[in-house]
């Protein structure tokens, strides 16, 4: 017959044990038996050497238990079977691990609520770790720092600590556990304030006295929440994890778990603490000599994932308060989004880096046992979170994942290097550098060389560098003084950016697509640094271009959209239109082509609007109206520019301001990208342009006009791609004035010219004044323009233009007065017309490129009647390339090349362009 007694728990809840069979059956509820306090039920059995999968239905068998007389519960023994073997800890997928950090556990509706989450996991087996309440942490920190800095503060201080865990504890308990904890409080607080009082007087704490006071939070969360989980019906008990976790101090503030050790006292404790739900201390432990430590700062995740391996659990949740890992800080970037999954090592690199994802050792010592961890929000039970676990594989053994799975940032770093010629092949310079690194112990982060060995840069925290630097300098005194180190110098102000991903070793041009999205943001790197695995690639850029860095991999890598801070110069008839067309565009640019185009700025002449986020543009004109401010370029360039929330800047000009004009210089260095219909800058002085042009080719930065001289039709583009394909241009000829092809489509039969005129003006098609048109010098603007872009370099003065304003005209007082008088020369023209009719031809106002003469030319020409240039109607431009591909027949494009709504198109394309060219899908 088996032996039977009561054993008492550390909460004087006595435990009767037995074991008539050799499985593991049912932790019963606490049940009345007679007049004693409750009790626990459990039968145990051995563990057994069976794999992991088979461990699930251990737990599962239920035997029938019967329990034979009363057991007085001041007698204390264990019942045992009668083969008196020792009771074992069963491990693997029926335990699952949890933990809950402070701000979980913050107050006692939280405790409560966490309660709830362990009662409805259905696994058989629950292991808790919990961390202190939110700011306890730092409260007790605060403690040490009062006493050893004798200020008497520490005791109401103390005090506080109390009264926030009594409070606590008169919310969540009552009766007998409350009069039960509140027992152990006292207790504990008296003992530290002897102990505080101790570090008062001598004016100094050992590490092992303070790893003893902070890690009282812990143990008073631990205990409530137990009591609050067994409220709930649940057999619990709670671990002082300072009996069971055992580690070795491994140097810079960190400690290495002995599992050996660990195991077999996690045993030891569960023969004596039999239960189905442990709630377990987080951050605590102790070293081999039984002396009380910690794991160091955030180690309750490493105290979880060290309990799910000494348990084999099926998963370790971690319960946080956000959804999951992102892709990138979310307060970086916005658009940031929630991994669904990672494997162990990119989780491993992300919190490295600074990532909010794990304590970064959390992860080795699920890795060794494949047990996966999932990130969770308390806030948020239906979130499904983020996995970390190995990655899955299909049938053809290729890793389902993402290319690259997210990026993170480090701030406040600085850079060392150190150069000389005298370091290349010497063996032992880096371990002397290095060591010298050591003896100051400061923290490398990341480590480049070039392979001339010439130079060794390293990035350090910059509150280190000072001491670093000192410290080369005197290690390599006389290396330095002989010339054979020329250097040790420190770049501060820097930031570390790392993209991380598994599947970069297997994939080309990744870092060629990083490199490509930093460039056309305008970031410089100052240094790079990528393992051969190829899990990360690091760089080291200017802290000021962090956030706009982030935001460009970022987007390149179609983790978020393609954001682009606008900046709309001319708010009128074509920017305008443009607007209008932007705000109509907007959403389906958004959901289709993932492109986000914010506006955040309209500037006319005399008024501008700014705003933060992004106008608007269902109302620009009542805000712009309204709420405008008197306009300043530079101030609206520097707005536009300065948010570095956005990684990339355009400025589209809708003017034909020459003043607009000479800013582009000045802005393409800057890094912002230019788009314009404007003809000034292009058409302008020759040594202007070719600066415009070769900044443009040094640099990532765009600059698009294709609107300067077709409107919506492609004109440069098509010239551009002869040429960039070896074709060679003999000539270009062409109707590029919507205006004056309109009024020629038109003067025809017996109409006067002058009407002709009056009645494109009256339709929109001509300028206010219509001299303008008239006079030519658009037309040769779009001439030199087409010519520069072929090569040739002509100044707009080289350019003859046959102007069809009659001389005593150009001089009229204003446009009224000018198409009052216009009448009179009518027959000039209509003798020309009739001219042209007599021969079988028609007039055409064409400008010409002649690339063999290096010459162009404005005129008007007659043409026969089956000429391309004879079949316009409206206002259609047409314009026919002559090269060596196309000499018989020329290349002819042809298509509306006046009006707002054209004009603003190809404005509009000339951005989308410059979206693809910034990582936007095509």
């Amino acid at each position: 017959m088996a032996l039977c007694a009561a054993s008492i728990s550390h909460n004087n809840t006595p435990r009767i044990l037995s074991s008539s069979s050799n499985t593991f059956s049912q932790l019963n509820n606490q049940k009345k038996i007679s007049a004693s306090p409750h009790f626990s039920l459990l039968s145990l059995t051995p563990r057994s050497s069976l794999s992991r999968s088979s461990f699930v239905s251990q737990w599962g068998r239920r035997e029938p238990y019967s329990l034979h007389g009363h057991v007085s519960c001041s007698v204390k023994a264990v019942l045992l079977d009668e083969s008196k073997e020792k009771l074992h800890l069963p491990k693997g997928d029926m335990w699952s691990v949890h933990k809950f950090g402070g701000t979980c556990v913050g107050s006692w509706e939280r405790i409560k609520n966490v309660a709830q989450i362990i009662v409805q996991d259905s696994s058989e087996g629950k292991l808790v770790v919990v961390s202190a309440m939110s700011k306890v942490t730092d409260m007790m920190y605060d403690l040490i720092d009062k006493a050893q800095s004798r200020d008497g503060s520490y005791v109401s201080a103390v005090d506080a600590v109390f009264e926030k865990h009594k409070l606590t504890a008169m919310d969540l308990l009552d009766g007998d556990d409350l009069a039960s904890f509140l027992s152990r409080l006292h207790h504990d607080i008296n003992n530290l304030k002897a102990m505080l009082r101790a570090i008062y007087i001598a004016g100094h704490a050992t590490e092992s006295f303070s790893d003893f006071v902070v890690g009282h939070g812990e143990l008073w969360s631990a205990q409530l929440l137990s009591y609050v989980v067994r409220k709930n019906g649940l057999d619990c008990e709670w671990m002082d994890t300072r009996e069971v976790l055992i580690v070795n101090p491994s140097g810079s503030n960190q400690v290495d778990p002995d599992f050996v050790e660990s195991e077999k006292r996690l045993e030891e404790w569960f023969s004596r603490h039999p239960s189905k739900t442990i709630v377990a201390t987080g951050f605590i432990a102790s070293t081999q000599q039984n002396i009380p430590t910690t794991l160091k700062r955030d180690g309750s995740d490493f105290s979880a994932a060290i309990m799910g391996a000494l348990v084999r659990a099926r998963q370790v949740t971690i319960w946080t308060d956000v959804d999951g890992v992102y892709s990138a800080d979310p307060r970086k970037v916005s658009e940031a989004v929630i991994l669904r999954t990672l494997s162990y090592q990119e989780a491993w690199e992300m919190s490295y880096f600074g990532a909010n994802v794990l304590h970064p050792r959390t992860i080795m010592p699920v890795m060794r046992y494949d047990i996966p961890i999932l990130i969770r929000n308390v806030f948020n039970l239906p979130a499904p979170g983020t996995m970390i676990c190995r990655p899955a594989e299909n049938e053809d053994g290729q890793k389902l994942e993402s290319l690259v799975k997210g990026f993170a940032t480090i701030d406040n770093v600085a850079l060392v290097n150190v150069e000389g010629t005298g370091m290349a092949g010497v063996p032992g310079t880096a371990s002397a550098i290095f060591g010298a690194v050591k003896d100051v112990g400061a923290n490398v982060i990341v480590i480049s060389q070039a392979s001339s060995e010439h130079s060794v840069c390293f990035a350090v925290p910059e509150k280190e560098v000072a001491a670093v630097a000192e410290a080369l300098k005197s290690r390599f005194h006389e290396a330095l003084n002989a010339g054979r180190l020329s250097q040790v110098a420190v770049i501060p102000n820097c930031s570390i950016l790392a993209a991380v991903g598994q599947k970069m070793a297997s994939t080309h041009g990744v870092s060629a697509t990083l490199f490509n999205a930093l460039a056309k943001a305008n970031i410089n790197v100052r240094a790079i640094a990528q393992g051969c695995s190829e899990y990360n690639i690091t760089v080291v850029i200017k802290r000021g271009d962090c956030i706009r860095a982030l935001r460009a991999v970022h987007s390149r890598f179609y983790l978020s959209k393609t954001t682009i801070a606008m900046g709309i110069i001319g708010p009128g008839l074509i920017g305008a239109t443009l607007l209008d067309q932007l705000r109509d565009q907007a959403a389906v640019l958004k959901e289709d082509f993932n492109i986000d185009l914010r506006v955040m700025g309209i500037t006319g002449s005399r008024t501008m609007f700014l705003n933060d986020v992004g106008i608007d543009l269902s109302r620009w004109r009542e805000l712009v109206k309204d709420k405008g401010e008197v306009a300043d370029l530079e101030k609206f360039r520097q707005h536009v520019h300065g948010n570095h929330f956005l990684p990339n800047t355009v400025l589209v000009d809708c003017t034909a301001d020459s003043n607009v004009a000479s800013c582009y210089h000045d802005w393409l260095r800057r890094g912002i990208h230019v788009i314009t219909p404007n003809k000034k800058a292009n058409s302008g002085p020759l040594d202007q342009y070719l600066k415009l042009r070769a900044l443009q080719r040094q640099s990532y930065t765009h600059y698009f006009y294709e609107a300067t001289v077709g409107a919506g039709l492609p004109i440069i583009s098509t010239l551009r791609g002869l040429l960039e394909t070896g074709d060679k241009i003999l000539r270009i000829e062409g109707i590029f004035s919507g205006t004056l092809s309109y009024i020629f489509n038109n003067f025809k039969g017996t109409r006067a010219f002058s009407n002709v005129v009056a009645e494109a003006k009256q339709a929109g098609y001509t300028e206010p004044d219509p001299r303008d048109d008239l006079s030519g010098t658009d037309v040769a603007r779009k001439v030199i323009i087409l010519a520069r872009e072929s090569g040739l370099k002509l100044e707009l003065s080289d350019i003859p233009v046959q102007s069809l304003v009659p001389e005593p005209l150009r001089a009229s007082a204003s446009a009224e007065e000018f198409m009052e008088q216009l009448p009179q020369y009518d027959n000039e023209m209509a003798r020309a017309r009739q001219e042209a009719e007599d021969a079988g031809d028609v007039l055409r106002y064409v400008g010409v490129v002649d690339a063999e003469s290096q010459q162009g030319l404005v005129e008007l020409r007659r043409y026969k009647k089956g000429h391309p240039f004879a079949q316009l109607a409206g206002s259609d431009n047409i314009i026919a390339f002559t090269t060596t591909r196309y000499k018989e027949q020329p290349l002819i494009v042809r298509g509306p090349g006046a009006g707002a709504q054209v004009t603003a198109g190809g404005i509009f394309s000339d951005i989308l362009l410059l979206a693809s060219y910034l990582g936007a899908p095509s």
